[in-house]
């Protein structure tokens, strides 16, 4: 029998495969105090959703870092607008409300439902770019661009800094992990300090323009007014359009990356996904299901509760285990292998669900499907290169990104496309 003191969520090995360790804690501990953090971990689908639509007992407004900053980090980030403000991911209604209210502007179903052709012209301009050769490394060659492509034209910027998009948003996340040291620390706040100079200086821009000189989601919020709201300032601006650039990226990305190594593990699903179309949704589901870019976010209690039939105290620090609650046997039937025909397929946390539900969930949808079907239309086969290689993650407590994915590819002929 699977034994959850056997595991911990910060042993490296766990860190590259923690499925056997939460499929211990949801057959002998749903709710589980772990040892070495005191938090807890919740990994039923039932107590997460639970917790979810609870906002009231299970607070995001936590006042808690996984990595607390050093005098060093809080000196070079008063050189800039300081700790991004509790805005939307780490805040409670009614703030978070009014927050929530001024961001839908800029994500409207209008806007999204109108850029199937222009993403899938990105995601075949980002392979073209790969050349005639029949071999790729998918996180750079093919998984970071195209989100990156796709946020900085939602953003209004250019996509010359889109290397610098990726530096900052990959600084934004570090420290969350768990895994930083105290000098890549200093780093990643001068790296947030130059994200919040350049986009003060593309707010400004915005509100120093005519009406209709831009028309993107950066100038969607610029320009947002609420009835008797006032309209975002720049330290408010800054921390929504930091959690817009890494959700708009980093978890498209590792999803993408995630599901061409699941296609590589799998072969026949090249085939079948070409074979009906529809099934590219599918897939991009149960990739979402299966590999929780986001792995689990925390919470704190703001009284006494019981969850699972665990009685947790106020003020304690809960870790809501999506990945553990997407993997659910009593959820998802054969739940640890893909079913493109599965029933209530949409079901899974991916995008964690109530008020707290990802904003940008139907943009990243559509950009998994159209490059799954992409890759389905374009390729009749794709296998690992070398066959043997490690696949290595980066060390993160809310994060599962694949480091680095070289694949060898066999492409279909022209004719049939």
């Amino acid at each position: 029998m699977l034994n959850p003191n056997d595991y911990s969520l910060i042993d490296e090995d766990v860190q590259k495969c923690p499925f056997p360790f939460y499929k211990a804690m949801r057959t002998q501990c749903p709710v589980y105090e772990m040892p070495e953090t005191g938090f807890y971990i919740v990994s039923k689908h039932e107590d997460c959703l639970t917790a979810l639509r609870a906002p009231e007992i299970y607070s995001s407004k936590m006042g808690f870092k996984v990595v607390e900053n050093s005098d060093e980090v809080d000196r070079i980030m008063d050189e800039g607008y300081g700790e991004p403000m509790d805005t939307l991911v780490t805040n409670d209604p009614p703030s978070h409300t009014r927050y929530r209210a001024y961001v839908n502007r800029a994500f409207t179903a209008q806007r999204v439902n109108g850029m199937e052709n222009y993403i899938r012209e990105i995601i075949q301009d980002t392979f073209s770019g790969i050349g005639d050769g029949n071999e790729m490394e998918v996180v750079s060659d093919f998984a970071v661009p195209i989100p990156m492509k796709i946020i900085a034209d939602q953003l209004g910027v250019s996509r010359n800094d889109m290397a610098k998009f990726k530096e900052w948003s990959d600084a934004a996340v570090e420290p969350l992990g768990g895994f930083i040291t105290p000098e890549r620390h200093i780093e990643v706040a001068k790296l947030m300090v130059e994200f919040q100079h350049y986009f003060v200086e593309r707010i400004k821009e915005r509100q120093a323009a005519e009406e209709g000189v831009y028309d993107d989601m950066l100038n969607d919020l610029v320009s947002a007014r609420m009835d008797d709201e006032p309209p975002l300032d720049y330290k408010e601006l800054l921390s929504v359009l930091l959690q817009v650039l890494v959700a708009g990226n980093e978890t498209t990305t590792n999803t993408i990356v995630s599901g061409v190594l699941l296609l590589c593990r799998n072969p026949g699903l090249l085939e079948e996904i070409n074979n009906d179309r529809t099934k590219a949704e599918k897939f991009a589901e149960e990739v979402l299901r299966l590999e929780s870019p986001v792995q689990g976010l925390f919470r704190m209690t703001t009284r006494d509760t019981e969850l699972g039939g665990v009685k947790i105290p106020e003020g304690t620090i809960v870790n809501l285990r999506y990945a553990s609650a997407n993997r659910d046997e009593d959820v998802f039937n054969d739940s640890e292998n893909i079913d493109l025909s599965r029933k209530g397929i949409r079901r899974h946390l991916a995008f964690g669900s109530g008020i707290h539900s990802c904003i940008g969930s139907q943009l990243a949808r559509k950009e998994l499907e159209y490059t799954f079907d992409f890759l389905a239309k374009s390729l009749s086969h794709i296998e690992l290169s070398p066959p043997d290689q490690e696949i290595e993650y980066h060390p993160s407590l809310i994060l599962r990104g694949i480091k680095k994915l070289d694949v060898r590819f066999v492409r279909r002929n022209t004719d049939s496309l």
